[in-house]
């Protein structure tokens, strides 16, 4: 099942309409009220997240579930025009960028093509396939190694790690770009609900 699309902005255009798409999921899908909390919980932290990444744009949202998996999507086309090209290609690929430390600044980092020299992942700009992504769960695998290795280091990247809601409740998020298009996908599998014999 795939929800309608609900055009959401930073303005708060459509954020109720998409937290109310959220609610109905859940009681159409007959999840018990602990899981239509946390689809809620994770509809509401995108939706931050997308006030406090993405500035002034427009993005579209929707819900997808398959055999218990639940995709939030939010989708964001970001603006590429001759100038910024230029500004992103002459950029220093080895620069220190402080906006994208921590799990906000790494998917920060994907929403604002003048950073992309610093994402998490080398990014190409050219051609319209997926040309890079990141997951929350292989970021979580990295900063444990690097905890182990050097404690001190990575002990504020696992401590914001630690304390982020979608961390906790999501079972991944994955951000990818195609082209102009940024997609942010959080996914939570839920077990199906006991039906009464």
């Amino acid at each position: 099942m795939k929800t309608d699309v609900i055009v959401i902005s930073n303005d708060g255009e459509n954020m109720e309409e998409a937290l109310a798409q959220a609610e109905k999921v859940a009681c159409y899908k007959e999840l018990p009220s602990r899981n239509a909390m946390h689809l809620r919980l994770l509809t509401e932290e995108m939706l931050g997240m997308m006030r406090s990444i993405t500035g002034e744009r427009k993005g579209a949202f929707w819900i997808e579930d398959h055999d218990g998996m639940y995709e939030l999507h939010l989708q964001v086309e970001t603006p590429m025009d001759f100038d910024k090209q230029e500004r992103l290609l002459a950029a220093s690929t080895s620069g220190k960028n402080e906006s994208a430390r921590g799990i906000m600044g790494k998917i920060r980092s994907f929403f604002d093509p003048m950073d992309w020299a610093n994402a998490p992942v080398p990014v190409n700009v050219e051609g319209t396939n997926p040309v890079a992504s990141w997951s929350i769960s292989s970021y979580r695998q990295m900063v444990q190694k690097k905890l182990e290795e050097n404690p001190e280091g990575a002990a504020e990247a696992w401590d914001e790690l630690e304390k982020s809601v979608v961390s906790n409740l999501a079972d991944d998020v994955k951000v990818s770009i195609r082209g102009r298009n940024v997609e942010m996908t959080i996914l939570k599998r839920f077990a199906a609900p006991k039906k009464d014999a």
